[in-house]
């Protein structure tokens, strides 16, 4: 049967189209740039740490074991082998969850992280809430109340937070809080007797204590957590309000700034209706760059105050030469950059409509 042909003067109809959609090929590239800083990320830290002066076959034996132990342990770990299939091995342990045996601690490395990150998540979430919940509020009044005592008072303070170092302020707060008043919890996560009373589930000793319905061990945990995570949340403030003080400023200088108060339009409703809405995608970024440099391990907070996270658990493997932890740390580093970048550009197509 002959298929019926095109009306006079009308176009054939035309194929159905077999292209993917338009969103797949931003994602294709999205996660191969991803895929690429990643596998760069690996390849530095890698090398860099087989560059290091430091032999991880003495830090297993020792330095008084025989040379037929060294050369055992040698080969056992692949450090026989060419530096490029080193890598290879070490990119296919990666992918596939295992990151070898920490030296100094005898266990998996898999298993450290399991434990020590969830104290770091714990502690710079509870940070970054203070530095967004006062830092955001007074910039923005230090903006709108320019060259004012407030602003100056903001601006100090927050030079403050800049250049006060960490473990001062650490030790100052234990000796004056701690010992002094006992107003808060001391040096590590629980007090002793404490310990072990709540199975983990989460890691986050808060919300495993208030699952279980233990709310003595979630209040002492949260003792413990207010000084640290109130230290790194003032230097947290300080950069968030400097941020924000300063995008404000630009907005508030605007021409529809000016035109809203014309059409009479109550002050503080120009301030968070129309200027702070415009500068919601610039502090995106600086608020997720603040909470990935907490993750990324607040190492003198952690080591002032015995705090079993991420941090202190990364100088410890540096310390003691023991590559597997660093490799593996370096690389949930880069993972936590690259996911909250990821993060930031989803939340700009919500936020801004001049991305859609």
């Amino acid at each position: 049967m002959a298929e019926p042909k095109a009306a006079a003067g009308q176009p054939p109809a035309a194929a159905p189209s077999s292209s993917p959609p338009r969103w797949v090929r931003p994602l294709l590239r999205q996660l191969a740039s991803v895929a690429v800083t990643l596998l760069g990320l690996m390849a530095l830290a890698f090398f860099i740490g087989r560059m290091l002066p430091l032999d991880p076959v003495i830090a297993i034996v020792g330095e008084q074991a025989e040379k037929e132990t060294y050369d055992m342990v040698y080969r056992q770990l692949g450090l026989d082998k060419p530096l490029w299939q080193q890598f290879l091995f070490f990119i296919r342990d990666m992918l596939s969850g295992d990151f070898g045996n920490a030296l100094f601690t005898g266990n998996r490395v898999a298993d450290d992280l399991k434990r020590v990150f969830p104290a770091t998540i714990e502690l710079a979430t509870f940070a970054i809430m203070i530095g967004v919940g006062i830092g955001v509020p007074v910039g923005v009044l230090a903006a709108v109340y320019r060259d004012s005592p407030l602003d100056h008072s903001v601006r100090f303070i927050g030079l403050l937070g800049y250049s006060s170092p960490t473990f001062w302020l650490g030790l100052m707060g234990l000796i004056v809080f701690y010992a002094w008043l006992d107003l808060v919890g001391g040096p590590g996560r629980l007090d002793v007797s404490y310990i072990d009373m709540v199975e983990p589930v989460t890691g986050l000793l808060t919300v495993d204590a208030l699952l279980v319905g233990e709310y003595d061990v979630f209040w002492n945990t949260l003792s413990h957590m207010i000084l640290p995570g109130t230290i790194l949340g003032y230097s947290s403030m300080a950069y968030i309000s400097r941020m924000t003080r300063s995008f404000m400023l630009e907005q508030l200088g605007q021409e529809y700034v000016t035109a809203a108060r014309v059409k009479g339009q109550s002050k503080w409703r120009v301030v968070w209706r129309h200027a702070f809405r415009n500068i919601l995608v610039q502090l995106i970024t600086v608020i997720a760059l603040a909470y990935a440099f907490l993750l990324e391990g607040a190492v003198l907070t952690e080591t002032v105050f015995a705090w079993p996270g991420f941090g202190r658990y990364l100088t410890s493997g540096i310390l003691a030469g023991d590559m597997n932890a660093v490799l593996a740390c370096v690389l949930i580093i880069g993972v936590i950059f690259v996911a909250l970048n990821l993060l930031s550009d989803l939340l700009y197509r919500l936020l801004d409509p001049r991305t859609k």
